[in-house]
């Protein structure tokens, strides 16, 4: 199951952020590094060469530092993370920092919508698998109707 996690394009992007940076002659002074509280989405992450780490709160990115390539040292931070992550991260921020909720509801609430941000990453992941599949299926289907035709014609 983990080769399927993130299918549609963790690790495009990556080699693409990589690529850029590498072009631009942009050091990265650490990273990638995929912080995760899922134990299958960090294994996903170290399957493709991205060190992954146990995130204690429910959040899920990739961070990338990138040093300069000027005289002034500096450094900026890149995350990357789903647009559902990305929601969860926003009301996670405004409801516990930079103090963190008293409520223990909110604080209930808001892993589980952790688990309901994973789980719908997971589900357009699948999506995307079985629309590709099914795109596959169907070119093989014409392909072969094609030869078939061909052969056809080739008999008269």
């Amino acid at each position: 199951m983990v080769e399927e996690l993130h299918a549609l394009a963790v690790d495009d992007i990556n080699k693409a952020i990589l690529s850029c940076l590498n072009e631009a002659r942009y050091p990265i002074a650490e990273g990638p590094i995929a912080k995760t509280w899922d134990d299958e989405t960090r294994e996903y992450f170290q399957a493709i060469g991205i060190a992954a780490e146990q995130s204690l709160t429910m959040y899920t990115s990739v961070h990338y530092v990138i040093a300069s390539n000027s005289r002034t040292p500096s450094t900026c931070e890149l995350q990357v993370r789903t647009l559902a992550d990305e929601v969860w991260g926003e009301v996670d921020h405004t409801i516990n920092y930079p103090h963190p909720s008293e409520s223990v509801e909110c604080r209930e609430q808001i892993k589980v919508l952790a688990r309901v941000t994973s789980s719908c990453t997971r589900l357009v992941d699948s999506i995307f698998k079985s629309h590709d599949e099914n795109q596959t299926r169907a070119a093989a289907r014409k392909l072969a109707t094609k030869r078939r035709r061909k052969r056809a014609t080739r008999g008269r």
